[in-house]
């Protein structure tokens, strides 16, 4: 059976930051010195336990989420190895809910860069303990002390150093348990220092022991486990760890630092649990407890070639064992854990069982999907996890298979690839007829393009999508066709009179009959207003579909041997073609809102280039600190390949959403090309 002591011995820690920070680098690093592997893999030759997928050997950087794991003195650490690109948020993001500590690495020469400062605010709004790791102290001419100061000017003064670096960052020494300098000195500050800095800022959160504190002048540390908590998970505290992932300084000091300092399942914040649905939804509180009924989290889902679907969970109550029975959801269908892993990169080691704090994975349960809550009790039904606020995918590329029959084949697997990133959407446009994949960004899409052709070998074709641009009219017109044809013995007759008016934006179509007398016959209407319907679909002007028109049948002509249903599909078409021409016809297109999320020093260049795009701001709103949020409408054909252009304004630290609001009539210059290219391709 599974004890308290068990929990007690449980360590999550997730690896966030900005790519190149040396995060992969930082795991292999902590898998030695804690000996579960005989030496440290290298990111360039390939050998990392981490990046194990051929396409990040190819790429020498993660675009996956990896779970790692070690024990060492007794403390079983599950590491999740993060990637650090902005496009692979939905593999990194999820990795917060796995875990009790957020730790933030940053390169010690290229300093806080912008995915730090997202990665931090996003583990604080998660109420994750955070903790900051300084890497590549080693590096050619990095100024420490001057780092400290910024990380505390972005993240605030409660970043405290828990060690120092010494001897140009060979050696790290301990700041907490030390308190005065022995040894070599410090490159800057001192032992007594930080360590007067640390114990201040954590007896701050215990009146009593602010009293004693005061009143002794010193605490040893060994009684300050209580309130060293307390203060992490209230972010009173931010520790800054220094290491070099190369040379290994710092490393071991790391590794006692999760092991005696960082949180166990029981000493942190409690998931955000909810029951119920919409305002009705409650908050709950996951007992830290192996004996009581199981919940636990997917946060992640893997496709393995050789095991199948893999759900990989967290542990937050109970304990799953081999042959558990349990529910997805409110899933009313169990199923029977047929087998239990620990994933040490791409490598699965079968366990027993998993009690809260363990990271751990289930295979070949097809229910299994990300964000799903398992649990074994009927009465936890409707409790889920509070949603994570991903960005919205809106960089678009249509794609097709390249060989006919194909296209069932690609649909699966991009269900698949869609399973596995809560950050990629697949549409299929019916305006444009086009299945079109979204993502975060260039470098998203390329890696699922070559994760399609590399990897599930099959072959496809991209092209920017459609604009689902419209027509319609502006003024009332009529229209009239008499489609005759003789070629011998029965022939084809019908005529149509038919008048047209302009409805209101987004009306849609309407079709009436006014035709007294019989002109045209009852039974041929429903041909007639096939040939209009057959027009409108088809385009006039561009080639788009007509809309927002009211279309009136009000006469004709019919023959009683040559009238036939085609005829009046033919004369109903080209009468509605004339109508349409001669009401004054305009090419719509889709405006969208736009929200920017950039530093405020950027604001003036994004605006002014919003204006040059047609666009039109609305307004500003305060985000994090330093940034502001543009909200804006623009022409969705100005916005191909935004990001790119976002990127090159803000250096990188821009992001956007997209939502449809309505349609607008182009410009006559961008009215007259599309008609131009439309009579081209009609020819």
């Amino acid at each position: 059976m599974a004890t308290h002591r068990d929990i007690a011995s449980r360590r999550t820690v997730a690896l966030v930051g900005p790519s190149a920070a040396g995060k992969t680098s930082l795991a292999e690093a902590l898998l030695w010195k804690a000996g579960a592997v005989g030496a440290p893999g290298s990111v360039e030759r390939g050998t990392t336990v981490s990046d194990h997928d051929p396409l990040e050997k190819k790429a020498q950087r993660s675009l996956n989420a990896t779970l790692l794991h070690f024990t060492h003195r007794g403390i079983t650490t599950h590491l999740v190895d993060t990637p650090g690109a902005a496009d692979c948020l939905g593999q990194s993001l999820p990795a917060l809910e796995a875990v009790e500590t957020a730790a933030i690495v940053i390169n010690a020469a290229t300093g806080i860069e912008p995915m730090a400062v997202r990665m931090m605010e996003w583990a604080k709004q998660r109420e994750r303990d955070r903790i900051v790791i300084v890497n590549k102290i080693d590096g050619q001419g990095v100024n420490l002390q001057s780092l400290v100061q910024e990380i505390q000017a972005a993240f605030g003064r409660e970043c405290l150093p828990l060690n120092l670096p010494s001897q140009r960052g060979e050696r790290v020494l301990d700041c907490f348990w030390k308190m005065k300098d022995e040894g070599p000195p410090p490159d800057f500050s001192s032992v007594e220092q930080a360590h007067r800095a640390l114990v201040e800022q954590v007896v701050e959160v215990d009146a009593a022991f602010v009293e004693r504190y005061l009143n002794e002048g010193d605490v040893e540390p060994a009684e300050l486990h209580a309130p060293l908590e307390q203060a992490l998970r209230e972010g009173h505290l931010v520790p800054i760890c220094f290491v070099s992932s190369r040379t290994g300084a710092g490393v071991p000091e790391l590794l006692d630092v999760i092991e005696r300092l960082l949180p166990d399942p029981a000493e942190s914040n409690p998931p955000a649990f909810l029951e119920g649905e919409g305002e009705a939804a409650r908050p709950i509180q996951a007992a830290v407890d192996p004996d009581r009924h199981v919940l636990a989290h997917v946060f992640k889902i893997t496709q393995d070639p050789y095991v199948g679907k893999m759900g990989v969970i967290r542990v937050h109550q109970g304990t799953i064992t081999r042959d558990s029975q349990l529910y997805v959801g409110d899933g009313r269908r169990p199923f029977k854990v047929g087998h239990l892993f620990m994933l040490q990169g791409k490598e699965l080691r079968e366990v027993a069982k998993a009690v809260p704090g363990d990271v751990c994975a289930i295979a070949k349960v097809e229910e299994l999907h990300y964000d799903a809550v398992l649990h074994d009790a009927a009465e936890d039904a409707h409790i889920h996890l509070k949603p994570l606020e991903f960005p919205v995918p809106v960089h678009g590329l249509a794609i097709a298979p390249r060989r006919r029959g194909d296209e069932q084949r690609l649909h699966d697997i991009l269900q698949k690839l869609v399973s596995e990133d809560p950050c990629l959407r697949v549409d299929h446009v019916a305006s444009t007829n086009e299945t079109v994949v979204y993502g975060l960004g260039e470098l998203h899409l390329r890696t699922l393009l070559e994760r399609l052709t590399e990897v599930h070998n099959c072959q496809v074709e991209t092209r920017p999508p459609r604009i689902a641009y419209r027509e319609t009219i502006t003024a009332p017109a009529q229209g009239h066709h008499r489609h005759k044809k003789q070629t011998g013995g029965a022939g084809q007759f019908g005529e149509v009179f038919l008048r047209v008016e302009p409805l209101p934006r987004g009306a849609g179509f309407q079709f009436v009959d006014e035709v007294k007398g019989g002109a045209i016959p009852h039974n041929f209407m429903p041909a007639v207003e096939k040939g209009v319907r057959l027009a409108t679909e088809q385009g006039v002007v561009a080639g788009y579909p007509v809309v927002d028109l009211k279309v009136t049948v009000y006469d004709g002509k019919h023959h009683t041997v040559d009238s036939k249903e085609i005829a009046f599909v033919t004369a109903g078409r080209k009468a509605l073609v004339a109508a349409v021409q001669a009401a004054r016809p305009c090419v719509l297109e889709p405006i969208v809102d736009v929200e920017i999320a950039a530093p405020e020093q950027h604001m003036g260049d994004i605006t002014g280039d919003l204006a040059a795009r047609r666009g039109q701001v609305s307004g500003t709103q305060s985000a994090t600190a330093g940034a502001l949020t543009v909200l804006a409408q623009a022409p969705l054909s100005e916005l191909a390949s935004y990001q790119s252009r976002l990127n090159s304004l803000t250096g990188g630290q821009g992001r956007y959403t997209l939502a449809f609001s309505h349609y607008e009539p182009v410009p006559p210059a961008v009215q007259a090309e599309l008609a131009s290219q439309y009579k081209v391709r009609d020819e």
